[in-house]
């Protein structure tokens, strides 16, 4: 063949519930369309689109006034994700409040002198800090009583550390709130069963934030696999590795419910893979302390693999490795590798948007290189050609979710 190229092992059946909502643990059985903008290709492959703005139009249309929310958790996924997202669409949402424990910087209680101050409220005093970075309309709450009793709050998004989601999320569907619940929605399937029940009953929405599914990278293979451009897929490869030899001292790193690597990371990757590929015949999993680090139950490495029997659309077995391992010496790090019958589809880097939104906030999102990938981050596509041994190799431009 000619390239031209510029521990415990648990042996699981059946650990998706059949009963499982879509919401929470697996996408329908055959996989939804992508959105209608992600349609155009390039000879150097798949080139950067247009943004979601008409459907933005299209719902902004529709409603009568923004849906006001109310952010519960400022860690990572408060205020790295939901609060950039969210802040960012104000014809979509209005931000009335984030709620921790600890209030972030801006602010000081009222009776404290405040260099700065713009706005306040009965309890403290903002500075312009704190509303470039949360909204005007945005006020600060340590009780979260407060916003349960709240009746202008529609929807409340729960980022809070994994074993807390259930209570936060049933006590707001009680409310009357709508809830969006960061991943993983509960610890334990039982959990989030009986949220699934009681949003029927309360007739509000429940649902799992997977920001994941619209990584770049992935809507990028997501198209690839679609076209059928691999042709049947036989082995899917996805990692989420980094190299970290020290303790953060984070919640995760204890051996708390909801606590390790495979409940950080591994919902990101298993998400992914139901998405598209649906339910498994079988899981296997390996999930483990490597690192001799902390509290040895804390797992800091895992590999799970889905195996998949022949379909009627894919004469091939399939196996599914989703990996996380925290020793990793590499740059970029390996995120897909992905092989069919007619190619393979690799690709190595982390998706930018997450950065982008750390360094510039809600401002990242409006801005025309969000999600953009520099091309070194570009995938790579192999293709066998109908003779069966000349393979060509071409880079892959990422789709991209926002941006011109």
């Amino acid at each position: 063949m000619t390239v031209h190229s510029a521990t415990v092992q648990h042996d699981i059946h059946n650990v998706i519930p059949e009963t499982a909502s879509t919401s929470f643990v697996a996408a329908e059985p055959k996989p939804s369309p992508l959105p209608q903008e992600i349609t155009t290709t390039t000879t150097k492959g798949i080139a950067p689109l247009s943004t979601i703005t008409s459907k933005i139009q299209t719902r902004t249309e529709k409603a009568t006034k923004p849906i006001r929310a109310a952010i519960v958790g400022l860690g990572i996924a408060g205020a790295g994700f939901h609060v950039p997202l969210i802040s960012s669409l104000s014809e979509l949402f209005t931000l009335l409040y984030v709620v921790d424990s600890s209030p972030p910087s801006g602010i000081t209680p009222i009776n404290a002198r405040t260099e700065g101050e713009v706005t306040r409220d009965d309890e403290f005093s903002y500075t312009r800090e704190f509303h470039d970075r949360f909204g005007e309309s945005t006020r600060y709450l340590k009780d979260y009583e407060q916003v349960l009793k709240d009746e202008e709050i529609e929807l409340v998004v729960i980022a809070t550390p994994t074993a807390t989601h259930y209570d936060f999320a049933r006590s707001a569907l009680l409310a009357g709130k709508h809830v969006l619940l960061d991943k993983p929605v509960t610890v334990t399937y039982d959990e989030a069963r009986r949220l699934g029940e009681l949003a029927k009953e309360q007739s509000r929405v429940l649902y799992a934030f997977q920001n994941r599914r619209w990584d770049s990278d992935y809507l990028t293979l997501l198209k690839t696999l679609r076209e059928g451009t691999l042709g049947p897929i036989t082995d899917f490869v996805s990692h989420y590795d980094r190299y970290r030899n020290f303790l953060k001292g984070t919640w995760k790193e204890k051996a708390v419910p909801g606590g390790g690597q495979f409940y950080s990371l591994g919902p990101h990757l298993i998400d992914q893979t139901l998405h598209y590929f649906g339910r498994p015949s079988k899981v296997t999993g390996f999930i483990q302390n490597i690192r001799s680090m902390g509290d040895p139950a804390v797992d800091d490495d895992f590999t799970v693999i889905l195996h998949y029997a022949p379909t009627s659309s894919n004469p091939y077995v399939l196996t599914a490795t989703l990996r996380g391992h925290l020793l990793s010496v590499r740059e970029p790090q390996q995120r897909f590798v992905v092989r069919g019958s007619k190619g393979t589809f690799s690709k190595f880097g982390f998706d930018v948007q997450e950065r982008q939104m750390q360094v510039d906030g809600r401002d990242a999102v409006t801005k025309p290189d969000f999600g953009v990938e520099p091309e070194d981050l570009w995938a790579t596509l192999e293709i066998v050609g109908e003779d069966g041994k000349e393979v060509t190799s071409q880079r892959y431009v990422a789709l991209v979710l926002c941006g011109n």
